[in-house]
């Protein structure tokens, strides 16, 4: 399947929509090297999903040994220095929030494959031979002209005594959530009106090959224009990349985020989803993991704000180089 630009996707995504056709979409953190193609153009390509109304794909689970997940951790000193190179843009005014990743090399007894159809996760998505993401983050939903958006931003172990009142009340994850939230709102504004937080700072357990975590989420819904069919990849594109994976002011933030990372992210952090020719729903591309020629890489980060530590923040990045298998 042939990847598409910007422009061309917008187009693509605007066709399909105004003529009712069911499509599914794979979209860069760039935005610029993108997938779109009708359910069964994706699947005879390699392309598959797994989400709450959108299977196409016929893969069944087998019995399997138990999930063995060995990491190698980047360099703590280097994750230190893009750290103090974010933490110098907050406090030079270009950053308020900003979501710092690497990628740790992995090795799975699993293959792709096995970890797409065995991973417990609400939206899943495989290229094959390429990469999977299980990814427990909503981007956003489109059910008639409602508009939809749950921003997840705070993590911490469950097993931590206090997890949850830890989680609800740190003043740093409480920033953090704070602000992506307001980001969400200024972005739905852009597209629609009567734009509003339905739902503020819930917490869900997500289970891992390695325990379970909490993380914190949000609900902002606004009301899409009549017509918002004949545009809808254009409402898609402007509302990219999503909050929650760069921060905010965004336009700045991913200009940083390309300095201080080191590495590109390519699908990681895009997002992906599905249309059914008349709702669509997609997902943030984390909780990914892709084959780099012989070696399998998993992506993770997290929020850094002034009041970050980074220790803190790179054990954190660590906590989400999981499996959802257990």
């Amino acid at each position: 399947m042939k990847l598409l630009s910007r422009e061309k996707s917008i187009q693509e995504i605007n066709i399909f929509a105004t003529k009712g056709i069911p499509f599914v979409f794979l979209i860069s953190f760039k935005g610029e090297e993108n997938l779109v193609a009708t359910p069964e153009e994706a699947a005879a390509s390699g392309l598959f999903l797994d989400m709450p109304g959108m299977v196409n794909h016929s893969f069944k689970s087998t019995a399997a040994p138990p999930i063995q997940l060995v990491k190698h951790p980047p360099d703590r000193e280097q994750y230190h220095h893009a750290f103090k190179n974010v933490i110098k843009e907050i406090l030079y005014g270009n950053s308020f929030l900003l979501n710092l990743t690497q990628a740790t090399p992995v090795e799975c007894n699993y293959s792709l494959t096995e970890i797409f159809v065995s991973s417990k996760a609400s939206n899943k998505l495989y290229l094959q031979d390429e990469l999977v993401v299980f990814s427990p983050e909503r981007f956003i939903r489109i059910k008639g002209r409602t508009i939809s958006s749950n921003p997840m931003k705070g993590t911490i172990d469950a097993g931590i005594p206090g997890a949850y009142s830890q989680l609800a009340s740190d003043p740093k994850e409480d920033a953090e959530h704070n602000t992506i939230v307001d980001l969400i709102r200024n972005d739905l504004s852009c597209v629609s009106s009567q734009v509003r937080v339905k739902r503020f700072k819930y917490i869900e357990k997500l289970k891992t090959h390695q325990g379970e975590l909490l993380q914190m989420s949000s609900e902002i819904n606004g009301k899409l224009p009549a017509n918002f069919m004949e545009s809808l990849g254009d409402i898609l594109f402007r509302l990219l990349p999503a909050g929650s994976i760069c921060g905010a002011p965004k336009k700045k933030t991913v200009e940083i985020i390309r300095k201080v990372e080191g590495y590109e992210r390519g699908f990681y952090t895009g997002v992906f989803g599905y249309f059914d020719g008349q709702n669509l729903d997609s997902a943030v591309a984390i909780r990914y993991i892709e084959r780099q020629e012989d070696q399998l890489v998993f992506k993770s980060g997290g929020g850094i704000t002034f009041m970050s530590d980074w220790e803190k923040e790179y054990d954190e990045m660590q906590k989400k180089v999981y499996v959802p298998v257990f």
